[in-house]
């Protein structure tokens, strides 16, 4: 079992940032990936951005150029950094942690929500 721990939600005004971090602790498989899906109501939930304990990532079209997400192998923490922040953001952010070695077992945080208004 791996337990994620979120934190850095909130609200921002258009053009601001957050952070927002997801911190993984229990039997973590040594390769695997992290990230952050999002979701609003009504909607399926849909990757943001994801990176791997070899340093790949990947990032939806839409934050590409604004969100950036990095990793502490050591804490075995993730990290979404989030600039330039618009209303299309708002959503409930949920971290993940994939093992991607058999049986490529996927957990969930609890989720945060994001919300950017003026």
């Amino acid at each position: 079992q791996v337990q994620l721990v979120e934190s850095g939600g909130g609200l921002v005004q258009p053009g601001g940032s957050l952070r927002l971090s997801c911190a993984a602790s229990g039997s973590i498989d040594s390769i695997n990936v992290m990230g952050w899906y999002r979701q609003v109501p009504g909607k399926q939930r849909v990757l943001v951005a994801s990176i791997t304990s070899g340093g790949e990532t990947r990032k939806q079209d839409s934050v590409k150029g604004r969100f950036t997400i990095s990793r502490d192998g050591a804490k075995n923490t993730v990290y979404l950094q989030m600039n330039n922040l618009n209303a299309e953001d708002t959503a409930v952010y949920y971290c993940y942690f994939q093992d991607l070695t058999v049986p490529f077992r996927t957990y969930w945080g609890q989720g945060t929500q994001v919300t950017v208004s003026s």
